[in-house]
């Protein structure tokens, strides 16, 4: 089934507006998890909307275009490192999504919440759906809405700490990120000290 198709199945005379959620950034050492909510116009279907985790940077940037363009609204919420070692990444992933939510129910009837395995403090229907962004097209938009944003985010850190190598490993931990931790050691506002691998640079 087609993600779009999931969606539309969930359609109902009640259920006109679905506002899809997810967040980007939970893995990382550094930088914010970003969460993001969207309304897509009904109407809108593209093939290339897929889950982002799947797509080429080149085809997200692509599909962030287009989801700009096709959506009713939507919000984008970032939840700092110092936040995520205050309250957890869990917590601030749902802080973040809780936030877009209240943020977009302001200016919009929404009947039907789906979210990527998340639940939200709301009266509405909600669905949490595990693989929501392989499952769900809101879903997906709004998983490409919080991918894109992060990685932006994260190369326009990069320009400030080129030593760092931010815009290739985006915060994760990959052999070569631990390498230059080592060497650098970590920046004290951008990294996530409640992380195993920063533990040991906690004063």
């Amino acid at each position: 089934m087609s993600l779009k198709k999931y969606d539309d199945l969930n359609r109902t005379n009640n259920i006109k507006l679905i506002a899809g959620f997810d967040e980007a950034g939970r893995g990382p050492l550094c930088g914010p998890v970003v969460a993001a909510g969207v309304i897509m116009d009904p109407n809108f279907d593209n093939e290339l909307i897929n889950d982002s985790k799947k797509l080429t940077e080149k085809k997200r940037e692509e599909c962030y275009e287009l989801i700009i363009k096709n959506a009713i609204d939507y919000m984008i919420v970032s939840v700092s490192p110092q936040l995520i070692d205050r309250i957890n990444i869990l917590e601030a992933s749902r802080l973040g999504m809780q936030l877009a939510l209240d943020e977009m129910l302001k200016n919009n009837k929404i009947d039907l919440i789906m979210t990527d395995y998340m639940k939200l403090k709301t009266n509405l229907p909600i669905l949490s759906l595990k693989h929501g962004d392989a499952t769900s097209f809101s879903i997906a938009c709004a998983s490409i809405l919080a991918k894109v944003t992060r990685d932006r985010y994260m190369k326009d850190i990069d320009q400030k700490y080129p030593q760092y190598e931010f815009a290739k490993h985006k915060g994760y931990p990959t052999k070569r990120h631990l390498e230059l931790l080592d060497e650098y050691g970590p920046l004290s506002d951008f990294y996530r000290f409640s992380y195993g691998p920063l533990k040991k640079y906690r004063k």
